[in-house]
């Protein structure tokens, strides 16, 4: 299959471009240039690629072209400002990527008749958060308190209505968040602040610590986006509406950022206690769980790590890295040892 992926320099996109090649996949990328020191940098995937367009996901023209170019069978748009925080800084940036970024690849890929499905990532973020302990379903109302929350909302609404008005190839929206695994390192993260910390032997500086989210490894969230695409191929015809999924880990998994950064540092092999930097600068949700009981049911999928195995294979990834292991052979070692427990 010939794969076209959005934001592939990035955290997920990186590791999900190494498993589609691992799987004998041709794999195309449309994306910002990485950040230094990214698991797309260190790990040398760009030579590994079909093709590697650097083009911003604003610019309609581009992407119309990227995707004549790739004219792929299966389109996954990851592409996105993906953090909180920065979207307090630059709001604008924030909404035209992720709102207008998405409607460019949603035209782009209507007018490619060689489409055979389509995935649209959001976050976890989408729903209208009011704290509640069950875990958000996927017909529960969204919504977004920061600009970062409603820029995904946004766009998740935006596909909804763009496959129902306008129709194309079958479509689905998945829903993740709090992934954690080796070679992250955006800003304003736990684990790389926390990797950070550790190897300079100082204690984790935290926010909010008493903040609750759904920690789930980064493999478990693409096998559920793969799973997905399984789904989407294998159905008998172009869909007109638009399917969408969560994918997140039972409430064993729904831990206290304090509690992590704990477990992180005995993994690593330190007892070093963290600190809390006081309240955080800006608003940020203190409980945030999904329900993907859908997906269990309907695509068999589920989390084949525990929190404490996520925690323990995303600390192994840098302490490996860090003792001079090939990042590439490390991240590969993971991904063949996950597709083991299948």
């Amino acid at each position: 299959m010939r794969y076209l992926v959005t934001g592939h320099t990035g955290f997920k996109g990186a590791w999900l471009s190494l498993w589609l090649l691992q799987q004998g996949h041709e794999v195309h990328g449309l994306s910002l240039d990485p950040e230094p020191g990214s698991l797309f940098e260190v790990a040398a995937i760009a030579p590994e690629l079909t093709s590697d367009s650097r083009v911003d996901i604003r610019n309609a023209d581009d992407v119309h072209r990227v995707m004549r170019g790739v004219s792929p069978d299966i389109v996954i748009h990851m592409a996105a400002q993906p953090l909180v925080r920065e979207s307090y800084r630059n709001p604008r940036w924030t909404m035209e990527t992720n709102v207008m970024g998405t409607m460019n690849v949603l035209e782009a890929s209507q007018a490619t008749d060689s489409i055979q499905a389509q995935l649209i990532i959001t976050t976890d973020k989408v729903y209208r958060n009011v704290n509640q302990v069950a875990g958000y379903a996927e017909g529960d109302s969204l919504g977004g308190d920061d600009p970062y929350s409603a820029s995904k909302a946004m766009a998740d609404i935006l596909t909804q209505s763009w496959v129902t008005s306008f129709g194309g190839p079958p479509t689905a929206i998945a829903r993740a968040g709090n992934v954690i695994g080796g070679g992250d390192v955006s800003k304003d993260r736990l684990f790389p602040d926390i990797v950070s910390a550790l190897i300079q032997n100082r204690a984790p500086q935290l926010r909010y610590p008493q903040a609750v989210r759904p920690w789930q490894h980064v493999l478990d969230c693409l096998h559920g986006y793969l799973t997905l695409i399984d789904s989407l191929l294998s159905a008998p015809s172009p869909n007109a509406t638009c399917s969408t999924w969560n994918f997140g880990p039972d409430s064993t998994s729904f831990v206290p950022v304090g509690d992590v950064t704990t477990l992180a540092s005995r993994f690593w092999g330190e007892h070093v206690a963290w600190e809390c930097t006081g309240d955080p600068e800006f608003h940020e949700a203190n409980l945030l769980a999904l329900d993907a009981s859908k997906a269990t049911e309907l695509l068999g999928w589920r989390n084949q790590l525990t929190f404490e195995s996520a925690v323990e294979w995303t600390i192994k990834w840098f302490q490996d890295v860090e003792s001079g292991s090939d990042p590439l052979s490390v991240t590969m070692g993971q991904i063949e040892s996950f597709q083991a427990m299948q």
